[in-house]
């Protein structure tokens, strides 16, 4: 299970913003262009904390009255070592994710699907939507080329059962890193970074002090036993690479490294008052795709 926030949140939150801006999309370097009928592969790695998955995405691409989408699949999913067939619903389930700058796709209803395939799920969505957002801003035309997007505001994860509170705030920095016109690629990297004021919610005067060197951007709350609550606060980012295709647009590999630092301590209080003394805990997670052709 993912023990830190969905960056989803926050890429939707990105999603509505920028929705209402008018810059133009980028139409001659970065942009997708779509064949309907494409098929496509993405093989998963995944390493969180002590948990390794592997998992593939077998996607097709479709074209509606709106645009197109690119329609996923799940199978041959893989847990520290083991094969582990998933359970008919999750092999039924299908995500949609675009890279048309014209169009909007947001994530399914995510307490419907089958744990095994959430992290998969938001990962591949925020693999897709940094693309998109490049393309829909449409600042990036040469290497070196750079743009910075606040967002600001905080961002929930918060399920009401398991986690109490969740929120993060982080801001969107992306640079066309390079353009490799031999090998037909060009590689964009998003960091996910702290806003300068995180507007997060922080409920005991404790969680005020920085983990790190930026103010917290990451709070959670949540309740792993029936008298228990364990709160922590800190410092997330993002650190995403993506390299495309020049040719049509599609993504070849990606990579996320995902740190979390944080103090955390067992609670007696929802609101995290009455605590024991904190420890510092760290969270890791990196994912990479690749398309198989």
């Amino acid at each position: 299970m993912r023990n830190l926030s969905l960056l989803v949140v926050v890429i939707l939150a990105a999603l509505t913003a920028v929705a209402a801006q008018t810059a133009g999309p980028d139409q001659s370097l970065l942009s997708r262009r779509y064949h309907d009928g494409e098929k496509l592969v993405y093989h998963m790695k995944g390493i969180n904390q002590d948990w390794r998955y592997q998992i593939q995405a077998t996607g097709v691409v479709k074209k509606d009255s709106n645009g197109y989408v690119e329609e996923y699949g799940w199978s041959q999913y893989v847990s520290n070592g083991n094969s582990l067939k998933l359970p008919a619903p999750a092999a039924a389930f299908r995500q949609q994710l675009t890279l048309d700058p014209g169009r909007r796709i947001g994530l399914p209803d995510l307490s419907q699907v089958d744990p095994a395939l959430i992290g998969p799920i938001t990962d591949l969505f925020t693999f897709y939507t940094d693309v998109w957002l490049a393309l829909k801003i449409g600042k990036l035309k040469q290497p070196g080329d750079h743009f910075y997007f606040k967002t600001g505001t905080a961002n929930s994860w918060a399920d009401g059962r398991y986690v109490l509170l969740g929120e993060d705030s982080i801001d969107f920095d992306v640079t066309l890193k390079e353009v490799n016109r031999s090998d037909g690629t060009a590689t964009l990297v998003v960091r996910h970074v702290p806003p300068a004021q995180p507007k997060i919610k922080l409920p005991a005067e404790w969680m005020q002090k920085p983990v790190a060197d930026t103010p917290n951007n990451w709070v959670q709350i949540s309740k792993p036993g029936i008298d228990k609550y364990l709160a922590a606060v800190g410092q997330e980012s993002f650190n995403v690479e993506i390299k495309q295709s020049l040719i049509d647009g599609v993504i070849l590999s990606a990579t996320m490294d995902n740190p979390v630092l944080t103090v955390e301590r067992e609670c007696e209080d929802p609101e995290a008052t009455k605590c024991a003394e904190p420890k510092a805990h760290s969270i890791r997670r990196q994912i990479q795709i690749t398309l198989e052709r």
